[in-house]
């Protein structure tokens, strides 16, 4: 034995790598997204795929207003994971960016900041024309400002999408293919103008559209009050008995401020009412709501005079409280016992179900509430000029003070508001467009409730499957779609006044100003005249034209689209304008979309094409912080994307997204992101480990030298795995579980490789002679496990696989233009077998640790013999001791138990600390195995 000690490191074939450890993600994926950008590698991964079958996704457009949010996180991410994984699977996917330009959100920020900057007087200063157009001058200043942001954070994420050319709905071109397709819908009959009661954002002076809403508890007078009827003899007839009062009938409303607009009252024929005196106080209410009534009152004696059915009420006349008119009691089918009284204050200026109620009756639609909320002249002088919440107090106490009121009490529920402005939102009766649901088309007969309910009952797919469901409860109840909006930042609607008061929009001249438009913007409606804007349009060649039009006598209308008619046309504006293809594969956004942009898309999309506009539904859910509470700036539980970014990097938070259950709500905290990062490090290590190896191997020779892999060896059966993984994986990403696969990906570097591949291979990669068969058929199996590891965690790890895959091929090279590639290997039968021996083998080797077992603290202290009655683990002898990291093992068909050997008085290598039974004394006088003295030697010789 020599006598100094030998510095053997040097004669180890020790790991070498560029790939660092660190990833230092926050400066490194700058200097890639730089890279890419240079490199256009969007261009290239398109042109590579050019001709290969493809998959059609359409990515719906984010409102361009304000940084993104840790939604806009999971949301692109997601979106990016599908594209760069149908990449991988060798098909063509082009992902074109949009955003939503136009419409309220921004206009009123824009208004904000005038007022705030002390602006705003110099902008009422000016004509309206002109005032419109300085509104639309700064609303699109500010929509550039934030896509430009919004752009650049979204690069920082990492996606591949086509920045050079996004979508943007304030285009020519997009506004073009947006009113062509209103042009469509209006030539198949379903587009008509009409006073309607529709949600009224005071705050904002526009009609809303239901998604547009948001749904917060709120607190409101809930009132009851009494109606004397008129004809007090056919009361008692219709009662059976005799009256000495004036008997009143008794409605519950909770917007009592929509008492002055009450036109009519509403029962159901077949309920029973009673005539009860309440502490004195005649009057009618549901024969199965008296005690409820009296109850909330404060009522002390019921008396109950008499019985009748709500079809002997219909036809009677009351009075009304407050204001100089009669009106009738009429029949309503969705009259409930649910709440109130049983008899229905009906308003049909200020209901959707009192609007159909008053179109029945033939009742006026009658509105007194002016736009900014306010009570008109028509209405008792105590209430001109007031507010509709203010007028609420001020006719309780008239009802109070006339004796009409019977109870008053503080209600909550659920209320609609302006999701823009957070302010509470009324039904009110103005002039709209709308697009009608159960209108037939003109070609067909068939309406868009019926063809939405089928398409979604059978044609389109739902992930997760529970989003079919939702959506078609809410197609089944939709009213007709009001795409009118009464601001100045948005796409005209190209109608026209006519002098005698008429309206003129025909499908021809719609087409004719949408060709203005794609040659001019937008803007031209507010800058040209009726004859500039329909210079295209012919009326002789136009059935539809009115007799006598004269194009010089008719004024433009100022109702602009709906943004949601806007985005809802993009498979119109955008793929099939730009010949992607129609219908889409895929859309995917958050569950809120199945109100919003998925059936707001279906709807255009079946009046035009006759079938969705789309294959599939991808939905996700919202983010919410560790308590659940929905994540908001103005919560102060937001975590801040740009921090994110900077402080874990991008490929951690895409690793995170990937480990989502996104169907449901996510659940967000800093904490879960470090959790990532944890995970993260643990893949980046794997590969790390295999890549530092490879730094003498010619990956060339890889193929050869695992051409005819024994079966039976370590590396037949770690490229099995490696291929079960590659198709668990793909089949993940082909179904949308991107969990599925980033937990596949992370038990496979994590156990397969790190626990026990890894382990087996370390000795003989370091160990062996640097050319020896053994060792570069590992390398090679590593290359190939490299290969496939940066292939499948690329559309997720986007940077870190792309690092990688240069490390291995140089820096010109690139992961993301590579496809995923067969990987035919197949191990022996046995190895299930064998891992249940190693299991067994590590636990008898763990009890050796105890002192009364021997205290073997260390593996390689120690020889297993093992049992092996039908001689089938005997072929493994060599993998399983390299996999156990134990110095000796036998297999003995005669032994019944594991065996753990005590080798430590054995012979120890002093280069690979092993004790087989090759170690001996060397003529350099080191105590070496015959291996590592084969490579001294080598060494020394070189």
């Amino acid at each position: 034995m020599s006598d100094t000690k030998t510095n053997w490191k040097k004669t180890l074939n020790l790991p070498r790598t560029g790939f660092p450890m660190k990833a230092n993600l926050s400066q490194n994926e700058p200097a890639t997204i730089k890279r890419w950008a240079e490199a256009d590698l969007y261009g290239q991964v398109t042109a590579a795929r050019e001709g290969c079958e493809p998959f059609v996704f359409h990515d719906g457009p984010p409102y361009a207003n304000g940084a993104i949010h840790v939604g806009h996180l999971l949301n692109k991410v997601l979106k990016d994971i599908i594209v760069r994984a149908r990449l991988l699977s060798g098909r063509q996917c082009r992902y074109i960016p949009g955003w939503d330009c136009h419409g309220l959100p921004i206009e009123h920020m824009v208004m904000t900041q005038l007022v705030e900057s002390g602006k705003i007087a110099k902008l009422d200063s000016l004509s309206e024309a002109d005032r419109r157009m300085a509104i639309r001058r700064e609303c699109r200043t500010y929509a550039e400002k934030f896509i430009k942001l919004q752009s650049g954070q979204m690069k920082r994420l990492l996606t591949l999408a086509d920045y050079d050319d996004p979508y943007l709905t304030m285009n020519p071109r997009y506004e073009q293919r947006v009113v062509e397709t209103f042009a469509d819908l209006l030539a198949q009959g379903l587009v008509f103008r009409q006073l309607k009661p529709v949600h009224w954002s005071i705050a904002n002076e526009t009609a809303l559209a239901e998604a547009e809403l948001e749904y917060e508890d709120r607190f409101d007078p809930s009132i009851y009050v009494d109606f004397e009827v008129v004809e007090a003899e056919a009361v008692a007839k219709a009662f059976g008995c005799e009256i000495d009062q004036t008997p009143s009938v008794m409605i519950w409303t909770t917007t009592p401020w929509t008492l002055p607009a009450n036109l009519a009252i509403a029962v159901h024929e077949r309920l029973p009412y009673a005539l009860v005196r309440l502490d004195g106080s005649l009057t009618v209410v549901a024969e199965d709501l008296v005690e409820t009534v009296a109850a909330a009152g404060g009522v002390e004696k019921i008396e109950r005079l008499g019985r009748c059915m709500g079809a002997d009420l219909v036809g009677l006349s009351y009075r009304h409280p407050f204001c100089d008119r009669t009106s009738p009691i009429v029949s309503a089918e969705y009259v409930t016992l649910e709440d109130g009284t049983g008899l229905v204050h009906t308003a049909p200026g200020h209901g959707v179900e009192d609007y159909g109620t008053g179109l029945r009756m033939g009742l006026d639609i009658y509105c007194p509430v002016r736009g900014d909320g306010t009570f008109d002249d028509t209405v008792p002088e105590w209430l001109r000029g007031l507010s509709v919440w203010d007028a609420n107090e001020k006719v309780i106490e008239h009802l109070r003070s006339s004796g009409h009121l019977h109870a008053a009490m503080e209600f909550e529920h659920s209320y609609p508001h302006d999701g823009r402005s957070k302010t509470p939102v009324i039904f009110r009766a103005t002039e709209q467009w709308f697009i009608g649901v159960d209108r037939p088309l003109a070609d067909g007969g068939r309406n868009l409730r019926d063809m939405a309910m089928e398409a979604t009952r059978e044609s389109v797919k739902f992930v997760p499957e529970w989003g079919r469901n939702r959506m078609r409860g809410m197609l089944e109840s939709r009213p007709d779609w009001c795409i009118s909006r009464q601001r100045s930042w948005g796409l005209p609607i190209p109608a026209f006044a006519m002098s005698d008061g008429g309206v003129f929009m025909t499908a021809a001249s719609v087409r004719a100003v949408a060709q203005a438009f794609g040659e001019r913007g937008s803007d031209a409606w507010f800058t040209e005249t009726p004859e500039a804007l329909l210079s295209a349009y012919d009326p002789g060649s136009d059935p539809d034209a009115p007799e006598g039009l004269d194009l010089a006598a008719l004024t433009k209308m100022h109702d602009i689209f709906d943004v949601w008619f806007e985005s809802g046309s993009s498979w119109n504006a955008v793929m099939r304008q730009r010949d992607l293809g129609c219908p889409v594969d895929l859309y995917s956004e958050g569950s809120d979309q199945h109100r919003g942009w998925f059936q707001l898309s279906l709807l255009p999309g079946l009046g035009v094409l006759g079938e969705p506009p789309f294959r599939c539904l991808l939905t996700h859910g919202f983010m919410v912080d560790r308590d659940g509470r929905k994540m908001s700036k103005s919560g102060g539980n937001a975590l801040n994307v740009d921090d994110l970014l900077k402080d874990i990097g991008a490929d951690v938070c895409r690793w995170w997204v990937s480990s989502l259950a996104f169907e449901s709500d996510v659940r967000v905290d800093l904490e879960l992101f470090h959790l990532a990062g944890e995970s993260y490090r643990k893949v980046r290590n794997t590969i790390r480990f295999l890549l530092s190896n490879l730094g003498d191997h010619d990956l060339a020779t890889s193929d050869s030298l695992l051409a005819d892999l024994d079966p039976r060896s370590l590396e037949a059966w770690v490229l099995a795995e490696a291929s079960r993984l590659q198709t668990e994986v793909m089949d993940a990403y082909e179904n949308y579980e991107f969990r599925r696969g980033h937990l596949a990906i992370f038990d496979f570097c994590n156990d397969t490789l790190s626990a026990i591949y890894c382990v087996g291979v370390k000795d003989h990669l370091y160990c062996d002679l640097p050319d020896s068969p053994r060792r570069r058929r590992t390398q090679a199996a590593l290359h190939r496990l490299a290969d496939v590891l940066c292939r499948l965690v690329a559309p997720v790890l986007s940077h870190t696989a792309d690092e990688a895959w240069r490390t291995m091929h140089g820096e010109e090279a690139c992961i993301h233009l590579e496809t995923i590639q067969p990987l035919p290997f197949e191990a022996d039968a046995a190895w299930p077998r064998v891992l249940e021996a190693r299991d067994a083998i590590l636990k008898q080797l763990e009890e050796a640790k105890a002192p009364e077992r021997g205290g073997i603290e260390k593996s390689l202290d120690a020889g297993i013999v093992l049992p092996d009655a039908d001689g089938t683990l005997a072929p493994f002898a060599e993998a399983l001791a390299a996999i156990c990291e134990v110095s000796r093992l036998r297999c003995d068909s005669a032994a019944t138990d594991i065996v753990v050997e005590d080798l430590r008085e054995q012979p120890l290598c002093e280069r690979s600390r092993r004790r087989d039974e090759s170690v001996s004394e060397r003529s350099n006088g080191a105590m070496l195995s015959t291996r590592d003295w084969e490579a001294v030697q080598a060494v020394s010789s070189d």
